[in-house]
């Protein structure tokens, strides 16, 4: 069964327009986990404009299920991860400026980096997922240079869903397919809701993990969080 991987970023994003401590970001991840979620992920960057590296602290000892911490490998990333020691980190290739991942690693270009970067990880004990396109030498070299996992990053899917799904999700089955020749670990995400969420599992139920957060935290508006985790873990029987 693909696991679910609650972002929680965007409540992160509610607390910190306001100040103070609501809502409380721990508190809504061990929530998440008592609705059903698989795990929990966090993105925490520079400007700490959403999760804070306090928030990551906080929750780690706390939390039940696995967790995920996702982000460009600076200094001070890589620092917080090995101090940490989540069960996965996911890396992306993210400007701090960037209001969220828009493109996956070019693996080829980038070899030696992360291959260094991976290898720090992995002697740390830590599961390593490099964030990707749906293209088969991107996904090659994520497994050249060492990585455990790739993450689909599933935008380009989630846009052209509505109108061609079987356009939409053909490069990504391809992709998953050298993954799993590969002996790659799979992981997607990037705007992937209650419409399309159902038909990727459908046509890759090989997936390891999906990671959503905007979505999720949207339809909760409406919802309720605990109905809209149900509905989430329904997409993926």
């Amino acid at each position: 069964m693909t696991k679910l991987s609650v972002n929680i970023n965007k409540v992160a994003t509610i607390r910190n327009a306001r100040g103070g401590d609501t809502p409380n970001v721990t508190k809504v991840a061990l929530d998440c986990e008592s609705f059903g979620a698989d795990g929990i992920t966090v993105h925490p960057r520079p400007d700490e404009r959403h999760i804070r590296r306090a928030d990551v602290y906080e929750m780690r000892p706390l939390l039940r299920t696995e967790f995920n911490i996702e982000g460009y490998p600076s200094p001070e990333f890589i620092e917080l991860v090995l101090q940490v020691k989540p069960h996965q980190v996911t890396l992306v290739p993210d400007e701090p400026s960037q209001i969220t991942s828009n493109a996956g690693w070019d693996t080829k270009r980038n070899l030696e980096f992360l291959t260094e970067v991976l290898d720090l990880f992995a002697k740390a004990g830590i599961r390593t997922s490099v964030f990707v396109a749906a293209d088969n030498e991107m996904v090659e070299y994520a497994a050249k240079a060492g990585a455990d996992r790739v993450e689909l990053y599933t935008e380009p899917y989630a846009t052209l869903f509505p109108k061609e799904p079987e356009l939409a999700i053909a490069p990504f089955i391809e992709a998953a397919k050298t993954a799993r020749r590969l002996g790659l670990g799979l992981n997607a995400g990037h705007d992937l809701n209650l419409q399309n969420l159902n038909y990727l599992y459908k046509n890759i139920p090989w997936l390891d993990e999906v990671s959503i957060g905007h979505a999720l935290i949207s339809d909760a508006l409406y919802l309720g969080l605990e109905k809209t985790i149900r509905a989430y873990k329904d997409c993926l029987r």
